[in-house]
C-alpha cells in the first residue's frame, strides 16, 4: 500500500474535517467549561443539520403514514420512505430496492434472520460458526436459536495481533456447518474481517452468511455484491443518522423464502379469520407503522456521506488512527488492542486500551472532567473482554470531523489523568 506523506495528507484532509465540522451543531460546544472533544463515534454518531433539518422538514410539512393512504400527504410520505430504501440500496451495492428491509437496528435485523430463517433451517446437530470478538448482538440471537433448535456454537479465536484467526475458522468448517456470522470490523479491537475471503470458504461448505456491517459501513466503501454474503446488517446512528432505524439487506432469493419475523399490519396481502397471506418483498418484514421520519432522516445522512467520499473519509481516517496509536503509545503503561494500523492499515479508527495502575471507568470520567467525550467498560464485548483477561477498556473512537490536534489533546489530559490516578494509588510513605 501506498501511503501519502503525512504532511500532504494532513494538510488536505483536516480541510475536509474543517469543511464539516460547521455541519454538526452539538461539537460546536463546551463541556465541562472546555471545548468539546467527541470521541465515541463507534458507540453513536453525531448528527450534520441536514439529517435533523429532513427530519424537521418531514414533520412540519409531509407526516402522514405511509402506503395505502390515499391522500396527498400519504402519498408524499410514502415517496419519500420508498426513496430512503432505494438510496440505502446504493449505498451498499444491493441489486434491487425489495432487498432492503427496514427494521428498528441492526440487532432486530439480526434477529429477524435468526428467527425467520434460522429457526426454520437449523436442527440438533448443526452448526453456527461465530468469533469471540462478537458484539453481544450477534451472540445472543444465534444462543436463542441454538437452544431452540439443538445447534451447536462455534467459536473463532483472535490472533495475538487482536485479529480473526482465519486459520482456526478453517479447521472450524464442516458438513456440519450451516451458518456463519461474523463482524465485518470489530467495535473493540478495530481490525477490519476478510469478509470475501470468510464468506467464500463458508459457501464451499453449504453455509449461509451474515455480516455485522455496523463499524465498517460508515468509514469505508461496502458494496454486499462483492463481498458475497447473504444477509448484510446496518445501523442507522452509526452512520450519522436517527436512532431506531437499522437495515437488513439480504439475497432476494433466500428473503423470499424466509416467513415473516413479525405479525401486524403493512406485512400482509390478505387477513382472513383463519389465516393470511405476506405482503411482497419487503414488506412483509416491516409489521405496522414503520419508522418514516428516520428512515429519511437515514438517507439523507448517506448522502451526505456519498458526497464527501467514503474513499476522503477512509483516507483521512487512516492517518487520524496512526496519530492516535502514535501519542496512545508513547504513554507508559498503555496497551492497545487489536492490529496496529502500520500492519493492518485499514482497521477501525479506533484504539480500545487500558493503562497500568489506572481503571478505564476513571480515566474516562477524568478525561470527561477536560470536555473528552471517550467510552469506558466492555462495549457489549464481554466473551473478548474475557479472552483479553481485561474486565474493561477504554476506548476513543474517531470520525471524518476530528482532527489531530483533538487527538494531541487527548493525549495530554490522558496523561494527566493517568499521573494522577497513579499517585492516588501509590501505597502512603511510612
Amino acid at each position: 500500500m501506498t501511503v501519502t506523506p503525512m504532511s500532504a495528507a494532513t494538510e488536505h484532509q483536516i480541510d475536509l474535517a474543517r469543511l464539516t465540522r460547521p455541519d454538526f451543531p452539538l461539537l460546536n460546544q463546551s463541556l465541562q467549561g472546555q471545548p468539546l472533544v467527541y470521541m465515541d463515534h463507534a458507540a453513536t454518531s453525531q448528527k450534520p443539520r441536514q439529517v435533523i433539518d429532513a427530519l424537521v422538514e418531514y414533520y412540519r410539512c409531509h407526516n402522514a403514514n405511509v402506503h395505502r393512504g390515499a391522500h396527498t400527504l400519504s402519498a408524499r410520505a410514502t415517496e419519500a420512505f420508498e426513496s430512503a430504501r432505494a438510496t440505502v440500496a446504493r449505498f451498499v451495492g444491493a441489486a434491487d430496492a425489495r432487498e432492503i428491509v427496514f427494521s428498528r437496528n441492526a440487532t432486530e435485523a439480526i434477529n429477524l434472520v435468526a428467527y425467520s430463517w434460522a429457526l426454520d433451517h437449523l436442527k440438533p446437530g448443526d452448526e453456527v460458526v461465530l468469533s469471540v470478538m462478537e458484539h453481544h448482538s450477534n451472540l445472543v440471537p444465534w444462543q436463542l436459536m441454538a437452544r431452540r433448535s439443538g445447534a451447536v456454537l462455534r467459536h473463532v479465536g483472535i490472533t495475538s495481533q487482536g485479529e480473526m484467526d482465519v486459520d482456526h475458522f478453517k479447521q472450524l468448517l464442516n458438513e456440519r456447518t450451516r451458518l456463519v456470522s461474523f463482524v465485518h470490523l470489530s467495535n473493540t479491537l478495530g481490525c477490519l474481517n476478510p469478509a470475501a475471503e470468510i464468506t467464500a470458504m463458508a459457501h464451499g461448505v453449504g453455509a449461509r452468511v451474515l455480516v455485522d456491517g455496523c463499524q465498517a459501513l460508515p468509514h469505508r466503501p461496502v458494496d454486499v455484491q462483492a463481498l458475497g454474503c447473504d444477509w448484510y446488517v446496518g445501523s442507522g446512528h452509526k452512520l450519522c443518522g436517527p436512532t431506531g432505524i437499522g437495515f437488513l439487506w439480504g439475497r432476494e432469493d433466500l428473503l423470499e423464502a424466509m416467513t415473516p419475523f413479525l405479525g401486524g399490519g403493512e406485512m400482509i396481502a390478505v387477513v382472513q379469520l383463519e389465516k393470511s397471506t405476506w405482503a411482497e418483498l419487503p414488506h412483509k418484514f416491516e409489521a405496522g407503522t414503520p419508522a418514516i421520519a428516520e428512515a429519511i432522516g437515514l438517507a439523507a445522512a448517506l448522502d451526505y456521506l456519498v458526497a464527501l467520499g467514503l474513499e476522503k473519509i477512509h483516507a483521512w481516517e487512516q492517518q487520524l488512527t496512526q496519530h492516535l496509536f502514535d501519542r496512545l503509545q508513547a504513554i507508559d503503561g498503555l496497551i492497545i488492542y487489536g492490529p496496529d494500523p502500520r500492519e493492518q492499515p485499514d482497521r477501525g479508527a479506533l484504539a480500545s486500551f487500558t493503562v497500568a495502575g489506572a481503571h478505564a471507568h476513571d480515566v474516562a470520567a477524568l478525561l470527561d472532567s477536560a470536555g473528552i467525550c471517550i467510552r469506558s467498560g466492555d462495549h457489549c464485548t464481554q466473551p473478548l473482554h474475557r479472552a483479553l483477561q481485561v474486565t474493561a477498556t477504554a476506548r476513543a473512537s474517531l470520525s471524518f470531523t476530528n482532527t489531530m490536534e483533538e487527538i494531541d489533546r487527548l493525549a495530554h489530559q490522558l496523561q494527566e489523568a493517568v499521573s494522577l490516578l497513579r499517585q492516588d494509588s501509590e501505597p502512603p510513605l511510612e
